[in-house]
């Protein structure tokens, strides 16, 4: 099978059963993914026994994680045939290093005194993160958020002053202060915080079926929690807020609370314009 961006499942060596109606399967089987399936209205779908949403126009979205496993099962049952069990080989990746030094210590290890605040921002993220609504917008693709050069890329090791920290989760976009920042597609605020300790100033948008995509480190928020914005929307502007090294848009992808690779869904291989 050919690892691609779109994929017609209709090859026996993919399926433990044979497929019965065309099913489309576009995004990268591979560690990171966020994969988007198409052409099952009414049907049911499950990876890995995990329920997942499906739109009446047969539209549903899963991902794959940064130490994903090999293989994942991918089940369907639609209304008037047999259900259908495929096997998804999922390829591994190898990830950079990337090394920052000279950071003050309150950036590496947060003083004790605000810890608190931290847990109850990341309370407040995984609650914005948690909701699964029946919007599909996630299924019209994404587009680059801002342009600049690529300063960070998802997965990667950080070694900060010397010390190995949990690898980077999202797509960093060097940028000026100020540049305008757009809703990669439309979607609901779900968040929208000014001042995070980590992040900043702080986005999650709301694509549908928890496919959420997160903006972070702005300089100024230009929506409100609740608010619907279509693709290409002005969102915020580009800052250095939270913990950072300088102005920079951290881009983040998310599926059921999963970080996923926001540069294998946007044009260009992961190059903006």
């Amino acid at each position: 099978m050919r690892v691609g961006r779109r994929l017609l499942l209709a090859a026996p060596a993919l399926l433990v059963a044979r497929t019965a109606a065309a099913l489309e399967l576009d995004g990268t089987l591979t560690q990171g993914a966020l994969v988007v399936g198409r052409g099952v209205p009414g049907a049911r779908a499950a990876l890995n026994g995990r329920a997942l949403r499906v739109s009446p126009e047969g539209a549903f979205a899963f991902g794959f994680g940064r130490d994903a496993p090999g293989s994942a099962t991918l089940e369907l049952k639609p209304r008037q045939a047999p259900p259908e069990t495929h096997l998804l080989h999922v390829a591994a990746r190898q990830y950079e290093e990337q090394r920052i030094s000279g950071l003050p210590p309150a950036q590496v290890t947060p003083p004790p005194e605000t810890m608190e605040r931290i847990r109850r921002e990341q309370a407040m993220l995984n609650a914005a993160r948690a909701h699964d609504t029946p919007g599909a917008n996630f299924a019209g693709g994404f587009i680059w958020p801002a342009s600049g050069r690529i300063s960070g890329v998802y997965g990667s090791r950080r070694i900060l002053n010397g010390e190995p920290r949990a690898p980077h989760l999202g797509l960093d976009i060097a940028a000026p202060t100020g540049t305008p920042v757009a809703a990669a597609a439309g979607g609901i605020v779900r968040l929208a915080q000014p001042d995070f300790y980590f992040t900043g100033g702080s986005i999650v948008l709301d694509h549908g079926h928890t496919v959420m995509t997160f903006y972070i480190h702005l300089s100024r928020l230009l929506v409100r929690d609740g608010q619907e914005v279509g693709q290409g929307e002005s969102i915020g502007l580009v800052g250095a807020t939270g913990r950072v090294t300088g102005p920079h848009l951290h881009l983040g992808l998310f599926w059921a609370g999963t970080a996923l690779d926001a540069a294998l869904v946007l044009p260009g291989r992961g190059q903006p314009p």
